[in-house]
């Protein structure tokens, strides 16, 4: 199953071709137990006309994901920590002056409810200050 990969994912342009057999002078490795996952600076480029099993493919795959995803994963918190916080404040920046006008209306129903009460509750009642004029 040979897939494209995405656009934005580098592509090598050469393949190293290893020449078969040890190196002169260098004594044969012993053969490995479980398969070594190359580290990425030892990664060696694939002939793209090699076929790979589906659980090779898998795991080069989301080998290549985990690289990916550590190399973004700061500048992306980060990007998307600005990104909110912009938002958030477009979001208060609205929403001040309709709560200013919200907040104004209800005090002034409560303060018209509450002078229209102590005004009846003192309608045929003599001031506190007495019966004198004040002109």
């Amino acid at each position: 199953m040979q897939r494209t990969p995405p656009r934005f994912v580098p592509t090598l342009t050469t393949v190293l071709e290893l020449p078969p057999g040890p190196a002169p002078g260098a004594e044969p490795l012993p053969e490995p137990v479980a398969p070594a996952v190359p580290e990425p600076s030892q990664a060696v480029a694939l002939d793209p006309q090699a076929l790979l099993s589906e659980a090779d493919a898998f795991r080069l795959e989301e080998q290549l994901l985990h690289r990916v995803l550590q190399r973004i994963d700061l500048s992306l918190e980060e990007r998307v920590s600005d990104a909110v916080s912009v938002a958030v404040q477009q979001q208060l920046d609205t929403m001040i002056p309709r709560l200013r006008g919200e907040i104004e209306t209800v005090l002034r129903a409560l303060v018209s409810e509450a002078l229209a009460q102590e005004l009846s509750d003192n309608t045929g009642s003599t001031p506190a200050f007495g019966a004198q004029s004040l002109g």
